[in-house]
């Protein structure tokens, strides 16, 4: 059999400086437990019929007869050692074998044993274009369904692409977010290739599951989608009801057993849209020690860097309880975004000291960092404690809040548009009522 190297990774394949005419071609397995010695899969604990995430990209040579043996382990231990592991069997094949089989899906039996049904080996092919674009994604959920006895869930994502003959192949699992019915999965970047093959309209199915330790995951439930639709960020075409067919057809008052949404995309629509998103995240989002500014005012200032024309300003509302633990990195932050369209609130929540939140409130003494001064001022503190109204009226002390809050945004608005000679676009023409025609009724 042929010998490769650490196959996982997508390989890169220069059409016009090949000597010999070649299609570079993935491989896709399933089987009975097994590991491969090929490059190796992943390890699938506690299953028997295992769906490998982990590909290998080989160079088919039409004109060539190309070996292939596929050599199947239980694994016992972490040992890299294939000896310490029990040998299930073996399948031999040639990768011409695989990609000529109908659909390009080899299903062959395992043998080695002598008296011994070992299973089968399923294994796909698919040429591969040459698109070498990635896409960092990100996914949260809400109000799963709960599997677990003693807790709520504990989900995953599996990722599928679809195949001409209907089927579908794994290309993606997310890690496990332990004990919730809101998850928000780590980001994680996937080759364009990977996920659809550079067809953006081809069907990406993505599997909800609780996971469980003996290796039988319960099957939460799934959506559709396309690269396309996912490339369009966080939107009303990227919320999807979880669905789990089983109990659509058997409860007549089904309707989801949750839904996705990505919050890496900011943008809501209008003040209700930011309530909503608000309140969605404190259901999903684990709050954070220690206290470091600096990430949040870079991730707003990335966007208002994108748009410099005065046509967008953007306001960041930080609510903290805590002290801040990157004093000299957010100083930075501030000394950077001061150049941009943006402000920036903090408001101080609970008993502890703010003293480091005044000297970001550069009222007296403009922030610095290395030297370098902030071009104008742009942080706002207030301390919340000091508009608790001790009898009770709330409406009037969270006027004077939000009095207070916004009082410094005007200023800090015009100072950016003045300095870069930005003017009011032309008002727009006075509204003219339309002319009804009255129609009395005299009895």
């Amino acid at each position: 059999s042929p010998q490769f190297g650490n196959m996982a990774s997508v390989g890169e394949f220069n059409s016009f400086s090949a000597s010999i005419p070649a299609t570079k071609v993935e491989l896709s397995v399933s089987s009975i437990t097994f590991l491969l010695q090929f490059g190796r899969t992943e390890v699938i604990d506690n299953t028997l019929n295992p769906d490998f995430v982990r590909k290998f990209i080989m160079d088919y040579f039409f004109e060539e007869r190309e070996n292939l043996r596929f050599d199947l382990y239980d694994v016992d231990s972490k040992s890299p050692n294939l000896s310490k592991h029990d040998f299930l069997g073996q399948v031999f094949c040639t990768l011409g074998e695989i990609v000529g089989s109908q659909g390009s899906r080899l299903e062959k039996a395992i043998a080695g044993i002598p008296g011994k049904k070992c299973g089968t080996i399923i294994v796909t092919a698919e040429e591969l274009n040459c698109c070498r674009d990635s896409v960092l994604m990100q996914f949260c959920a809400n109000k799963l369904d709960k599997k677990d006895f003693f807790g709520k869930s504990d989900p995953f994502l599996v990722f599928h692409r679809s195949n001409e003959d209907g089927s579908f192949t794994i290309c993606h699992k997310t890690e496990v977010v332990k004990n919730t019915l809101n998850p928000v999965w780590q980001a994680f970047k996937i080759s364009v290739r990977a996920l659809c093959n550079g067809d953006y309209d081809r069907t990406i199915k993505i599997e909800v599951y609780d996971w469980d330790r003996d290796g039988s995951h319960d099957f939460i439930g799934e959506f559709t989608t396309s690269y396309r639709e996912l490339s369009r960020g966080q939107s009303q075409f990227n919320v999807y009801e979880v669905i789990n067919p089983k109990k659509k057809g058997k409860k007549k008052k089904y309707i989801n057993s949750g839904t996705n949404g990505n919050p890496q995309n900011p943008y809501c629509n209008g003040i209700d849209g930011v309530m909503e998103a608000y309140y969605r995240s404190l259901k999903s989002v684990q709050l954070y020690g220690p206290t470091n500014f600096a990430p949040v005012i870079n991730h707003v200032a990335r966007y208002a860097s994108s748009v410099k024309d005065g046509s967008q300003y953007f306001i960041l509302l930080i609510i903290t309880d805590g002290v801040i633990s990157d004093m000299a990195q957010t100083k930075e932050s501030i000394v950077n975004a001061s150049k941009l369209p943006m402000s920036i609130i903090i408001v101080g929540v609970g008993p502890a000291e703010f003293d480091a939140m005044e000297e970001l409130d550069g009222d007296v003494v403009r922030v610095s960092s290395r030297g370098k001064y902030a071009e104008r001022d742009i942080v706002q503190f207030v301390p919340f404690r000091d508009y608790i109204d001790r009898s009770g009226n709330h409406i009037l002390s969270m006027a004077r809040l939000a009095k207070d809050v916004l009082a410094e945004i005007p200023d800090q608005f015009l100072s950016y548009m003045r300095v870069r000679g930005i003017k009011p676009s032309p008002a727009p023409p006075p509204y003219t009522p339309p002319l009804h025609n009255l129609h009395t009724k005299c009895n």
